[in-house]
């Protein structure tokens, strides 16, 4: 686990809640051939310094199960042992989906795993032959592999599960820095009672105000606009203030 001491030192100077991801999961270790479980790993995490941790892959495979099994939880979902422990609001899941265009909401094979959401002409981006429909096909391995499944499916069934919060990405957004993909957000959004984050597309302070007047997410995240600072984070708070957003300045 070697974010573990990344994690030590970073804590040491940092006073705001730390959520780590990446390999929350069953996890061998090769040298010593030992078996941690999920709750172990998670455990390390939030002894080195995180107050929460975040679920990618593993959450998408936690939900395909969860349907196939009709909606039962199993109690050994790495969601389910982490939170049972230390509580829901220490759980994340990181969703990291991507559009698949269709004609008509006909065209998918099962509602209960693909909701098509309907994008809206002058203000979404429709499909390259004009699909005014989509799904949101969720991916595990960074992106290189795809999954039968949407983000509002996998949404639900992590929250049943005992997830406390959404970090939602979108793969098609990400680094394009042309605003949030609203109809993901207000999807997933809408879908579930846990908080979720807007992620992927952020490029200037006005779309932090859309995606919060739009939707119903609670939080948005940016990374590269500030990295390389085009925009500063209290210039977006304030421009999201002066456009009747609240933030704490």
């Amino acid at each position: 686990m070697p974010m573990l001491r990344v994690l030590e030192e970073a804590s040491k100077n940092i006073f705001v809640p730390l959520t780590v991801g990446g390999g929350i999961r069953d996890y061998k270790d090769e040298a010593s051939g030992k078996v941690y479980g999920a709750l172990e790993v998670a455990s390390r995490y939030f002894r080195a310094g995180a107050d929460k941790v975040s679920i990618g892959s593993d959450a998408v495979y936690a939900a395909e199960e969860y349907y196939k099994c009709d909606g039962k939880k199993t109690g050994k979902t790495s969601i389910e042992t982490i939170s049972s422990v230390y509580g829901v609001q220490a759980v994340v899941i990181s969703i990291d989906p991507k559009r698949v265009y269709v004609a008509s909401p006909n065209d998918v094979p099962d509602n209960s795993k693909h909701v098509v959401v309907k994008l809206e002409e002058g203000e979404d981006r429709l499909g390259p032959n004009g699909e005014q429909y989509c799904w949101y096909q969720c991916t595990v391995k960074g992106g290189r592999e795809e999954r039968d499944i949407c983000a509002v499916s996998v949404a639900r069934a992590t929250e049943a599960l005992g997830a406390g919060e959404i970090m939602l990405n979108c793969i098609d957004s990400d680094g394009q820095c042309n605003g949030y993909d609203l109809p993901l957000m207000k999807a997933v959004s809408n879908a579930v009672s846990i908080p979720v984050i807007a992620s992927s597309g952020a490029g200037k302070a006005e779309h932090f105000t859309d995606v919060f007047q739009k939707t119903n997410v609670k939080a948005a995240l940016a990374a590269g606009m500030f990295h390389r600072k085009e925009v500063e984070i209290m210039d977006v708070k304030k421009y999201m203030v002066s456009n009747g957003v609240k933030a704490r300045l």
